[in-house]
């Protein structure tokens, strides 16, 4: 693992938000890879560079929990509960700035879990929060591909959402108001109804955070996470050409 660790600006209130940084020098596509509960571990870290090197992309992961990484499910619970989330929605709209002055020319958001809740919130809320920003300072998410999280409607509305999406979810995905079955589907009907572009994959025999190797849960998927990988490649790299 070789990500540089940077600090870039945003505007939550904490200020400034570390990240690890994937350079792939050949590529102008960024990719934003969220975490999940546990933080910006060495997990999430590995999994952002192989995705920059097997996709061609540059990424980021911001570290929402600003260093803190959680080792069991307590700590994790714990420190999802206490996260500011329209806070780190503003982490994630900064690491979106700080790929777009690396060069990238469009910019997309992937994250897992609680990460992938919200990647759907930074599509939805970066138009709101950005535009009293000067004309030179506002970003734009070119697209959102979110693994089983879908962000509470107290925190955003995803009828917002302006860019293309591609959702992946486990068919036996027992998270109900989160990530089952019923919630993906309400999530797909939602958006189609908006007039967003959106892609939904559902995965046979596969659980929460199917593509999460070594994973607490034991619901990796071998086959599952290749495909869905690979579907990830695709999308992101038609729509950030």
């Amino acid at each position: 693992m070789a990500g540089e660790k940077v600090t870039f600006d945003s505007k939550n209130g904490k200020g400034p938000c570390p990240g690890a940084f994937f350079k792939h020098a050949s590529s102008k596509k960024g990719l934003v890879v969220i975490q999940e509960w546990w933080g910006m571990n060495e997990q999430i870290q590995k999994q952002a560079e192989n995705i920059g090197k097997e996709g061609d992309f540059v990424t980021i992961v911001p570290d929402l929990y600003r260093g803190n990484v959680a080792t069991d499910n307590e700590q994790a619970d714990h420190a999802m509960k206490n996260l500011d989330w329209k806070g780190a929605v503003l982490d994630i709209i900064g690491a979106v700035k700080f790929l777009k002055e690396k060069g990238c020319q469009k910019v997309g958001v992937t994250g897992f879990c609680m990460g992938g809740a919200l990647s759907l919130a930074a599509a939805a809320l970066v138009k709101e929060e950005t535009a009293k920003l000067p004309e030179g300072e506002k970003v734009t998410i070119d697209a959102a591909a979110p693994f089983y999280g879908i962000p509470d409607s107290g925190l955003c509305d995803v009828t917002k959402i302006t860019c293309p999406v591609q959702c992946h979810f486990g068919e036996k995905d027992a998270l109900d108001g989160f990530s089952s079955p019923k919630d993906a589907k309400a999530l797909e009907e939602k958006l189609t109804k908006a007039g967003v572009k959106v892609e939904l994959h559902m995965y046979p025999q596969c659980g929460h955070a199917f593509t999460h190797q070594g994973g607490p849960l034991g619901t990796y998927n071998d086959d599952a996470a290749k495909l869905a990988m690979k579907r990830l490649y695709g999308f992101m790299n038609e729509k950030l050409q």
